[in-house]
């Protein structure tokens, strides 16, 4: 174990060159992290904490270490309609060239998603710039290949799929048109000046990026944010974070099923901007319903996140069970703290059944699809399991092998007749292979099942989705399967 002082150091580096919160409660990893860094370099501790302050070579290695981006295409596609519907129309409107950003882009999910949709919906795609940045080149570089598993897709549809990837082995790749509309590049968020010019970006993503940043870098990052927006510019940010004590300078913003922000129309001190035009939605008024609702739900979900990333707030981890609290990140999709937590489990519980299927579950969102099926396979040998068994099914899709997916989704069906999601993917696997009869059948099973499905399966097994989302998305199959 390394001295206090030592964590201490590293901690302050990290915070101030990159802007991350080095958790405390993670003390033995980040240990280990800190030694393994220094024996790569062949110098003692004090000494490779002393290269932090000017080593790029050595931060750029530190960034891939300290941040995983797990996303899939069309993640939240609430918030992706509403940027299709709302954000770029408007934006249109406003002004000929719209330049949109990707921040904290990770393995290129988001930015190329939004490259479709302006495909998609736009006559001139040429009017609309994209640009991706992350401070991760690891990342950067998989961004660039294009080239994904197909568990990536799970919330892509069907005919977008077809248009704009192409089968690569046992993956897909996303097209070259695609890939030509996006331009990435490494950026560090929290000191790049050269990002944050007034009224640059008409549209910014930033996603699931600040709630991993300490409160003052945060805090510092939004504001940039907010300054390189143009008057009518659009941010949207992660469902777990809010602009709560952080800006009053944009309106919070409803529709599609989401909300978002909007910066107020305000003059620039270079001169008067013309603002936006009229806006197809409203900002939400202080007295509705939905205004209390979603300030709950805010406030729920900040709660997480600040007992998560700054322990000792909150008393809403330490009331829950551990093994609750990793299921509760799952849920939210925040599968580095879920990894983290399952890691800092005692020895007994991590060898417990419903632990290691938590951590297959992990494996499985963030693509690491062997280990998730070797966590399975090892539940399976002492005793069978349905959602060991639903995991292997979604890591044999993955791998291009649909014969044992069907396989494993029966079985997990068979063992739990109940269990909602096997039922939906068998119907899914049986509508691509063409069984329209089956794939009718397993798909309206699936709808009654869900109906009845406990809330802590649906978040569990769900893959980002809801309820409702999950029941029109077996609707949506049904019809095909019908035409």
């Amino acid at each position: 174990m390394i001295a206090s002082d030592d964590f201490t150091r590293f901690a302050r580096a990290i915070e101030h060159r990159l802007g991350l919160r080095v958790e405390s409660d993670r003390a033995f990893a980040t240990a280990e992290l800190i030694a393994r860094r220094a024996a790569a370099h062949r110098e003692p501790i004090a000494n490779y904490l002393d290269r932090l302050d000017a080593d790029q070579a050595e931060l750029r290695a530190l960034a891939s270490e300290l941040t995983v981006g797990e996303t899939y295409f069309f993640r939240h596609v609430e918030q992706f309609n509403a940027f299709a519907d709302v954000a770029l129309p408007e934006r249109m409107a406003a002004r000929e060239r719209v330049n949109v950003l990707s921040a904290g882009c990770a393995s290129g999910e988001e930015p190329y998603t939004l490259a479709m949709l302006v495909r998609e919906r736009v006559a001139d795609p040429g009017r609309i710039g994209i640009h991706a940045i992350d401070v991760n080149p690891a990342a950067l570089e998989r961004a660039a290949r294009g080239r994904y598993s197909r568990w990536a897709l799970r919330a892509t549809p069907s005919e977008l799929e077809s248009r704009w990837f192409e089968v690569d082995g046992r993956g897909i790749i996303v097209s070259p048109a695609i890939r030509a509309a996006v331009a990435f590049e490494e950026r560090n968020l929290v000191d790049d000046g050269v990002l944050w010019t007034s009224d640059r970006w008409d549209v910014v993503f930033c996603r699931n990026v600040v709630m991993y940043f300490t409160e003052l870098r945060a805090k510092e990052v939004i504001a940039r944010i907010i300054y390189s927006l143009a008057p009518g510019g659009f941010l949207f940010l992660g469902h777990a974070e809010t602009l709560r004590g952080r800006s009053d300078e944009l309106e919070l913003c409803h529709t599609h099923g989401t909300f978002y922000y909007q910066r107020k129309p305000v003059t620039h001190v270079r001169g008067p901007v013309v603002p936006a035009a009229t806006a197809q939605h409203e900002p939400i008024a202080t007295d509705s319903n939905w205004f209390a609702e979603i300030q709950a739900a805010t406030e729920r979900i900040h709660a997480m996140v600040d007992t998560a990333l700054y322990p000792g707030t909150s008393a809403t981890a330490s009331a829950l069970r551990p093994l609750d609290h990793v299921r509760e990140l799952l849920g939210d999709e925040r599968f580095v703290e879920a990894l983290a937590c399952l890691d800092e489990l005692p020895a007994a519980l991590a060898i417990d059944r419903d632990a290691v299927l938590l951590r297959a579950l992990v494996f499985a969102h963030t693509g690491r699809l062997l280990e998730a099926e070797a966590a399975c396979r090892g539940m399976l040998e002492s005793g069978e399991l349905a959602g060991a068994h639903y995991v292997l099914a979604l890591c044999r899709e993955s791998a291009g092998d649909p014969d044992g997916a069907a396989y494993h989704a029966q079985r997990a069906s068979a063992l739990d007749p109940s269990f909602a999601m096997a039922r939906l993917h068998l119907g899914l696997l049986a509508r691509r292979a063409g069984d329209r009869m089956l794939a009718a059948l397993e798909l309206a099973r699936a709808i009654v099942l869900l109906e009845r499905e406990s809330h802590e399966r649906v978040q569990l097994y769900g893959g980002g989705f809801k309820r409702q989302a999950l029941v029109e998305l077996c609707r949506a199959e049904l019809a095909k399967a019908a035409s």
